[in-house]
């Protein structure tokens, strides 16, 4: 190794989902509760409660997340890093965990749908992470951006369900 700062990727998906923003945004925000629409998650503890937040939705507030059988890691620890109600913005690090997205950060930004306000809302997670050893950055970027468009997407149905 030529030195110790190891090398990092980033990349941006961002999907329409057909239901309005306040629905989109309360289910996102629930940083105790990402099993709600992300199936990779299996069950989610909270490890410490940050200041400010209801239940475990303070800035600062940590949880342990445990992956669903057959996915390539057991666990993840993730620290909610900013979560702000009026401007529809969360960040959220890693900070540990049995998989190979070291040192990842994304940020998750909610808004209205220029082409129906009322009734579409754009969600785009951008992030950032190291390249593990081994991959090249185009597998890492292929392998994060498919989680999250599988996340969105899923995110997606859920809030049709929940319109009826």
């Amino acid at each position: 190794m030529e030195s110790s700062k190891q090398k990092q990727c980033h990349s941006s998906v961002v999907e329409t989902i057909e239901a309005p923003l306040p629905l989109v945004w309360s289910i996102l925000r629930s940083f105790d509760k990402p099993q709600a629409y992300q199936r990779f998650v299996k069950s989610c503890t909270m490890r410490s409660s940050g200041g400010g937040g209801k239940g475990g939705e303070g800035k600062g507030s940590v949880r342990d997340v445990t992956l669903v059988s057959g996915f390539p890691a057991d666990f993840s620890t993730e620290r909610l890093e900013e979560l702000d109600d009026e401007s529809h913005v969360m960040v959220i690090s890693i900070i540990g965990g049995n998989h190979r997205l070291v040192n990842f950060k994304s940020k998750t930004t909610v808004v209205a749908s220029p082409e129906d306000v009322t009734e579409k809302t754009v969600v785009m997670e951008s992030y950032v992470v190291d390249v593990p050893e081994g991959n090249s950055e185009e597998d890492t970027i292929f392998f994060v951006d498919n989680i999250i468009r599988y996340n969105l997407i899923s995110l997606a149905k859920l809030t049709k369900k929940m319109m009826g």
